[in-house]
């Protein structure tokens, strides 16, 4: 049984988890939870779909690392890289190619930022989810990075990102809402992160513990020692979880944290 000494790291989702999609701000019982983390030497780590140099958010948290791009860009707080998992430039052209098609909004996220082919009614969406400017519109084609970029969104129902993503086997798509899904390298994503994060520190992933809400944390929840579900997450994350806390507005974390005796 995993105890409060034991715990050497604590992961976290951002949007849902640490930030909330109501009032888009950390909650005051979150921030002292994580200071109380960094006191007694836990490492804190962020595991997100976002880039990480799209967290200004959450600046004032002291974590150390960033899963970012859904595990797809590991890397330190000051910019080292830890890992880094590239989409194939040739994938790239062939998911823009049945973008085309299909007639659905796409966008390519990297440290530059998040750029769209158009702005659809499920990119207006996603703006207002997170609560942020819509991406401009570019030719994706002179934004994608061969060798860097690792994270592509498809704007479009589960049907249509089916049959998208079986036409290309070596990617694969997650969701955390549903208005879009997040497209990688297929076989890495946030649990890979963690296990790659925990390595880079001499951690043993079994000691860890991590937080999420959607369905792109569900490998991260299953491969730390102990996996804590929002409350405000769906239910398919909660019945991979080990524990459910409050919603992010209701102190979820800080609950969670202290029912389980590591704060």
């Amino acid at each position: 049984m995993i105890i409060k000494q034991d715990i050497q790291a604590a992961f976290f989702d951002v949007d849902g988890t640490l930030l909330s999609f109501e009032k888009h701000i950390v909650p005051n019982s979150t921030q002292d939870s994580l200071a109380e983390l960094h006191r007694k030497g836990i490492k804190i780590i962020i595991a997100t779909g976002r880039s990480a140099m799209n967290l200004n958010e959450i600046s004032m948290l002291p974590y150390d690392g960033i899963i970012g791009l859904n595990g797809t860009s590991c890397v330190l707080r000051d910019g080292t890289t830890v890992s880094h998992h590239a989409i194939p430039h040739e994938i790239f052209i062939r998911f823009i190619e049945l973008a085309k098609r299909y007639d659905v909004a796409v966008s390519v996220e990297g440290n530059a930022g998040v750029f769209v082919n158009q702005v659809t009614a499920r990119v207006e969406e996603m703006s207002r989810m997170i609560a942020q400017p819509l991406p401009p519109i570019r030719d994706l084609t002179q934004i994608f990075i061969p060798g860097e970029t690792s994270q592509l969104c498809l704007f479009a129902d589960n049907q249509t990102e089916i049959e998208i993503i079986s036409q290309l086997p070596l990617l694969s798509s997650s969701r955390w809402c549903d208005v879009f899904a997040d497209i990688n390298v297929a076989g890495v994503d946030k649990g890979t992160g963690l296990y790659e994060m925990a390595n880079f520190y001499g951690l043993n992933p079994s000691f860890t513990v991590a937080f999420g809400d959607g369905g792109n944390d569900i490998p991260m929840l299953r491969r730390a020692g102990i996996g804590i579900a929002m409350g405000n997450a769906c239910d398919n994350v909660k019945d991979h979880a080990d524990f459910i806390t409050g919603t992010v507005d209701d102190d979820g974390i800080k609950y969670a944290l202290q029912y389980l005796g590591i704060i």
